[in-house]
C-alpha cells in the first residue's frame, strides 16, 4: 500500500469517525481534519473534484466554527 494510499484511508477514518462527534465546535475541527487530509490526497492524486470538494468543505467549516463565536468588542 503506497503513502497515498494510507492518507486515503486516514481520511476516510476521519470522516466517518466525524459522525461520532455531538459537540459543534468538536464536529467542525474534526470536519476541517478530514477535509485537510482530503485535500491533500487530491492534491497528490491530482484530482480537480476532490480538491475542490474539499476546499468548499474546509472553508464552510472554517466559516461555520467562526460564526458561532462573539464578535470582539473594540474598547475606547
Amino acid at each position: 500500500m503506497s503513502l497515498i494510499d494510507i492518507l486515503g484511508w486516514c481520511a476516510t477514518a476521519v470522516f466517518v469517525g466525524s459522525y461520532f462527534f455531538k459537540h459543534p465546535r468538536v464536529l467542525r475541527r474534526v470536519q476541517m481534519a478530514g477535509a485537510a487530509l482530503w485535500l491533500a490526497y487530491g492534491l497528490l492524486l491530482g484530482a480537480p473534484p476532490v480538491v475542490g470538494s474539499n476546499l468548499l468543505v474546509l472553508l464552510a467549516a472554517l466559516l461555520t466554527a467562526h460564526r458561532g463565536r462573539p464578535a470582539v468588542e473594540l474598547q475606547d
